[in-house]
């Protein structure tokens, strides 16, 4: 409960984001009460069953939790995800390596939340990460009064799921400083945290496991050592196969999205998603769907993740400014701003895609004038 100064009284908040464990709660309960199988120490559900958390399924009618639908969370070949899962069934780490827009981060909260039950236990790499992040950090408040102790040290979220038998999570691995990396070559190997200034060390009690997520795309890169690659256990997710599938995904996260935000279901949005989708595939391929003509390819990655945003966004527009139906006029605007990040090279790439392509395609009029509108 939080007070709203305001309206002088109390409001209940509802997060803009829930945790996974949260948004997907009764599915994971369903999946708890219908799942007989093994399950690792300290795990939440068998590793079958966080395979169908991930890809989705219906729960068997007449046990417990019959007939729930489970809806995929991922959208992608199986065996990845069968790999991800039974890699964190044993000793090694889980490093998802992919392309900017692969989902990468959102395979490692849902697989965090369906093995631990907590998504939470975070680090966020960036170029200023410190070892505290990852090992842990004082209170030097405590620390200049007492010295150093228990008391005063301040656990990092690996910690944590070491002592507690958790998963924890380091996104964007390779934004972290190099050294800042090889903190976790003991942990990971070791499966300890040695505390020198307390004399002692954390082991990790079973359950314990880290996931980490990686891009060899993003400018600002660094590197991973081969000693730090060897304690993982790497499986690299691909963009979407067909337009099909990254249709299904753009489709179902965007219903999420806006159910979120309030934001009205739009009847036509499926073909403005299609069409998205479709611009985004052709720049990201360097030919146009039927395979007959090549065009350039902007700077951007173009991810199944930025189609989500533009659609997103368009969702908005034509909630607020609109009369709640998506149309090309909508999303022209996000799709020049996802498409033309370099303005010197990147809008010579998209003009060129506008009129060779887009203007001469069946039925795509009404996006060729918006496009050509907000390019103006």
């Amino acid at each position: 409960m939080t007070t709203d100064s305001r309206a002088g009284g109390t409001a209940q908040q509802s997060a803009l984001r829930p945790h996974a464990e949260d948004a997907f709660a009764d599915e994971l309960r369903a999946l708890a009460a219908a799942d007989d199988r093994p399950r690792p120490e300290r795990w939440r559900l068998s590793p079958w069953a966080v395979s169908m958390y991930l890809l989705g399924g219906e729960l068997p009618a007449g046990g417990p939790g019959g007939g729930t639908v489970i809806t995929p969370k991922y959208v992608g070949p199986r065996r990845l995800v069968e790999v991800a899962v039974s890699t964190l069934a044993t000793d090694r780490a889980l490093l998802l390596l992919g392309v900017p827009g692969t989902a990468k981060t959102w395979v490692s909260e849902h697989l965090a939340a369906a093995v631990s039950g907590d998504s939470t236990l975070l680090v966020q790499g960036t170029a200023g990460t410190a070892e505290e992040a990852v090992r842990y950090g004082w209170n030097y408040a405590q620390l200049l009064a007492e010295g150093p102790s228990r008391a005063a040290l301040v656990p990092s979220p690996v910690m944590r799921a070491m002592a507690e038998g958790r998963t924890a999570r380091v996104e964007e691995l390779t934004r972290i400083p190099a050294d800042v990396q090889d903190s976790l070559i003991t942990v990971l190997s070791e499966k300890t945290l040695p505390i020198p200034e307390l004399g002692e060390e954390i082991q990790a009690v079973r359950g314990f496991n880290l996931i980490a997520t990686a891009n060899d795309r993003d400018r600002g890169v660094n590197e991973l050592s081969s000693a730090l690659r060897r304690r993982f256990n790497t499986v690299v997710l691909p963009l979407p196969e067909t337009a099909e599938a990254e249709v299904d995904i753009v489709a179902r996260r965007v219903d999420q999205l806006g159910r979120s935000l309030d934001l009205p279901a739009s009847a036509d949005g499926a073909a403005e998603i299609r069409r998205v989708v479709t611009v985004f595939r052709e720049l990201r391929d360097g030919v146009t769907a039927d395979g007959r003509t090549r065009i350039k390819s902007p700077s951007g990655t173009l991810s199944t993740a930025e189609a989500i945003s533009v659609v997103t966004g368009g969702m908005a527009l034509a909630a607020h400014f609109g009369d709640g139906v998506l149309r090309a006029g909508d999303v022209a605007a996000g799709v020049l701003g996802a498409v033309v990040r370099d303005p010197s090279s990147d809008r010579v790439v998209w003009q060129e895609y506008l009129e060779a392509v887009v203007r001469e395609r069946d039925g795509w009029k009404d996006f060729y004038r918006a496009c050509r509108e907000v390019s103006a």
